[in-house]
C-alpha cells in the first residue's frame, strides 16, 4: 500500500513489520469555541475513511483526536456569552460530536481533552528546559526553534525569510519565530505552575498527549494542510527535542482546503457553512460521498450542483442495491441447485470474473494512498453491470437460469458490503428507514379502511381496529 507522506512530498510502501498489526493514528481536533463547519467535516471524514480501511485490510487503529478546550478563542467566546470558559467548551465539544455522529464519523477511539493533560505538558515544558530547548522570559516559556537545526523541516520553507507566523510579535523573545510553551496570565482561567499563572500554548498540548498515549514515535499523524507550518513543524520540534528521537511520526497525512463555490469559506463573506447547516438542506450521507468523491490531498469545492451529483450517485448506489436484493430473493431457490447437474451446465449469461475484477481495480485503487474518487468509479460503473445482468436474468425464462447466474449477484452484493464497509455511507442501513415509509402508508390505509367502515355504520368493528393501535401508542381520535 502507498501513502503519500507530507515529509518526503512522495508517495513511500506503507511497512510495519509482519507481525505487528497495530496502527497508532493521531489526527489534530478542534478547538471548542463554536459549531463544527464543513471544512472540519472534510477532514474528519477522510481519516474515518483511512482507518476504515485501514481496519477492512487486516490492521487494528487506534485513534485519537484531541479536543482543545483552552484557547483565546474560547475565553473570547465565552466573555461574549457571560458564562464559564469550560462550560462553553463543553457544549461546544457535545455540539462537534453529534454532528460527528450524522456524517458517520465514530471511528476515534479517544478524545482527549487539552485541560486533562496539564501534568504532561508541565513536564515537557520542564523538559525543554533542562535540554537548552526553551528558556523563561516575564512573559512566558518559549521554545528557541533556533537550537532546533531541523526546524521547519516538514513545511520545508525558508524561515530566514520569516519573522512570525500567528506568533504575536514579543520583544521579551530572543527571535520572533520562537513559540509560546507557556503563556503568562493573571487573568482567569489560568493554571498555577513553576513559571508563574498562565496557560499552554497551542502545540504543547498534541505532543503532551501524543508522548503519553503513543510514546515519543508513532505511525500517523494528521491534519489539514494549513496546520503544517507552524504547528506540525513545531510538534516536530517539541517530541524529537524531547526524545532525542526521530522520526515523530513515520507517516505525515493532510487534507486539501475545502472551498465554497470556487472561493475559500468565510463569514465575512457570507459563506460559512456549519454542518448543522449542511444538514438541514443535505442527506449528511450525500456530502460523505461528496467529500471521499475527491481525493483527500487535492482541494475539494463545495457548490449546490456537487452536492447535487453526489445525492444522485448515493441514490444510485441504493436502487443497485435494492435492484440486487429483490433479484436474490427471486432466485432464492437456487441457493441449493448443485444437486441438480442439468441446472449447473447451464451456461450463464453472468460472468463471475467480473464481480473479481471490479473488487481487485477497488483495492489497488484504495492501495494507491486511498485513492476514494478512482475506487467510486469502479463501483459505479460495476453498477451499470450488476443492473444489466438483473435485466437479462428477468427476461430469461426460469428454465435458462442457472447456479451462476445467482453466484454473481451475491458476489456483487458482497463487493457492495465491502464498499459501504469502507466508504461507510448506509447503503445497507437505508433500508431500516425504506420500512419505516411503508409502515405510514400502511397506517395511512389502515384509517382509510376505518373511514369506510364508520361511513357504513360499522362502527364496532372500527372502535375495535382503533383500540388496538390505542395499545400499540398509536392514537387516533374520531371526529
Amino acid at each position: 500500500m502507498l501513502i503519500y507522506n507530507t515529509m518526503k512530498r512522495e508517495k513511500e510502501f506503507f511497512e510495519k513489520k509482519s507481525y505487528d498489526k497495530n496502527i497508532n493514528l493521531f489526527v489534530c481536533g478542534p478547538t471548542v469555541y463554536d459549531d463544527a463547519h464543513i471544512g472540519h467535516g472534510r477532514t474528519y471524514i477522510a481519516f474515518d475513511m483511512i482507518k476504515s480501511y485501514l481496519e477492512f485490510i487486516g490492521y487494528s487503529v487506534f485513534y485519537i483526536e484531541n479536543i482543545t478546550d483552552i484557547d483565546d478563542k474560547i475565553i473570547m467566546r465565552a466573555k461574549e456569552n457571560n458564562i464559564d470558559p469550560s462550560d462553553l467548551a463543553i457544549y461546544y465539544e457535545k455540539r462537534f460530536k453529534e454532528d460527528m455522529k450524522k456524517l458517520n464519523v465514530d471511528s476515534v477511539n479517544l478524545y482527549p481533552r487539552a485541560t486533562y493533560h496539564m501534568n504532561e505538558i508541565f513536564n515537557q515544558i520542564q523538559v525543554l528546559i533542562d535540554k537548552g530547548f526553551a528558556y523563561e522570559t516575564e512573559t512566558g516559556v518559549y521554545y528557541e526553534t533556533a537550537k532546533f537545526k531541523d526546524f521547519g523541516k516538514l513545511s520545508n520553507r525558508d524561515l530566514e525569510k520569516l519573522d512570525s507566523h500567528r506568533i504575536n510579535v514579543d520583544s521579551s523573545k530572543k527571535d520572533p519565530k520562537d513559540f509560546a510553551l507557556w503563556k503568562k496570565t493573571n487573568e482567569k482561567p489560568y493554571y498555577e505552575s513553576k513559571w508563574g499563572n498562565g496557560r499552554p500554548g497551542w502545540h504543547i498540548e498534541d505532543t503532551a498527549i501524543t508522548e503519553r498515549y503513543f510514546g515519543p514515535q508513532y505511525d500517523i499523524h494528521g491534519g489539514g494542510l494549513d496546520l503544517i507550518f507552524p504547528h506540525h513543524d513545531a510538534e516536530i520540534a517539541q517530541m524529537e527535542a524531547i526524545s532525542g528521537k526521530e522520526p515523530m511520526v513515520k507517516y505525515w497525512m493532510h487534507t486539501g482546503f475545502l472551498n465554497v463555490d470556487g472561493v475559500k469559506m468565510s463569514k465575512s463573506l457570507g459563506n460559512f457553512i456549519t454542518i448543522r447547516d449542511l444538514i438541514e438542506k443535505w442527506d449528511p450521507m450525500a456530502y460523505r460521498l461528496f467529500v471521499l468523491s475527491t481525493h483527500y490531498r487535492s482541494p475539494i469545492d463545495f457548490s449546490s450542483k456537487s452536492l447535487e451529483q453526489a445525492s444522485k450517485n448515493l441514490n444510485r448506489l441504493n436502487k443497485t442495491l435494492d435492484n440486487l436484493n429483490e433479484i436474490l430473493v427471486k432466485l432464492k431457490k437456487f441457493t441449493s441447485i448443485e444437486i441438480d447437474n442439468d441446472l449447473n451446465n447451464k451456461e450463464s449469461t453472468n460472468n463471475l470474473d467480473e464481480v473479481d475484477l471490479a473488487k481487485k481495480e477497488f483495492i489497488k485503487n484504495m492501495e494507491d494512498d486511498f485513492n476514494t474518487p478512482r475506487a467510486l468509479a469502479t463501483i459505479l460503473s460495476f453498477t451499470k453491470t450488476i443492473n444489466s445482468n438483473i435485466k437479462s436474468i428477468n427476461e430469461k425464462k426460469e428454465n435458462e437460469i442457472c447456479i451462476d447466474d445467482y453466484k454473481f449477484f451475491e458476489k456483487s452484493l458482497l463487493l457492495l458490503k465491502d464498499f459501504n464497509s469502507i466508504f461507510r455511507i448506509n447503503l445497507f442501513e437505508i433500508k431500516d428507514e425504506i420500512k419505516e415509509d411503508k409502515s405510514s402508508e400502511l397506517l395511512e390505509i389502515i384509517v382509510n379502511t376505518r373511514k369506510k367502515l364508520r361511513e357504513s355504520k360499522n362502527y364496532q368493528l372500527s372502535d375495535e381496529i382503533r383500540d388496538k393501535l390505542n395499545e400499540l401508542e398509536i392514537e387516533i381520535e374520531d371526529w
